[in-house]
């Protein structure tokens, strides 16, 4: 049995702040990837190239560095700029700065998914839509977006589990996630393999809860699919 010396409520604390940031990622990343997919497939280069810039750079650079990059680099241009228009000196909240980044980087995976599961409906029952009358806002909630849930659940399924462990890397910029709760707690007891083993257990309850999740809502989204 593991000695934590009364830290498990600092660790639990933690894992919470850290189910939060992965959440808040979450929508963030849903959000931003259902704009970039949309902007590839549209008829607008400008739009297309924009996605794909955004795509490229992001998914092309570490989420170590993108994370220091926007948390202190972003620091320094908003006090670079309060300076010259007279502001006070800001200091960058990390919760918001690393549910940024992660949503921000998320969101180029997710476009992808969502881009690809958009190209598999079937073409027809689009065109159906189209010769009933309705509007092409109205065919893709109606008709593209319900149909391409059942392709993007998959490959959103694997960005969740992969966003929900990049969380870890907040704890670089100082938020108090149960990554930078143990290493101090470890450090103040001089334990760090008991309270990081405990970290790697509630990263594994996370992913494996959300894994059951994940499979149902695969059921729920194929209900009635015919499988070949």
């Amino acid at each position: 049995m593991f000695e934590l010396h009364g830290y498990l409520p600092f660790i639990l604390k933690g894992f919470v702040l850290t189910i939060e940031v992965a959440l808040w990622s979450l929508i963030i990343a849903v959000v931003l990837g259902l704009i970039a997919a949309m902007a590839r497939l549209s008829a607008s280069k400008s739009a297309r190239a924009a996605a794909m810039i955004y795509s490229t750079v992001i998914r092309g650079i570490p989420e170590l560095v993108l994370m220091t990059i926007i948390f202190f680099g972003g620091q320094m241009m908003v006090n670079q700029l309060g300076d010259a228009f007279g502001w006070d000196y800001v200091d960058v909240d990390p919760f918001i700065s690393g549910v940024l980044t992660i949503g921000f980087i998320f969101g180029a995976y997710m476009s992808e998914t969502f881009r690809g599961a958009i190209l598999a409906v079937p073409h027809g029952e689009i065109e159906a839509g189209h010769a009933f009358g309705m509007s092409a806002l109205t065919v893709f909630v109606r008709i593209t977006l319900p149909a391409s849930m059942r392709h993007a659940v998959p490959g959103f399924g694997n960005n969740w589990l992969v966003l929900a462990k990049t969380t870890a890397l907040v704890s670089v910029i100082g938020l108090h996630d149960m990554v930078h709760n143990a290493a101090q707690a470890g450090g103040a007891v001089r334990e760090p393999f008991t309270f990081f083993f405990i970290v790697a257990l509630l990263f594994l309850l996370m992913t494996t809860l959300s894994e059951v999740l994940l499979a149902w809502l695969a059921r729920r989204v194929s209900a009635g699919v015919r499988r070949v």
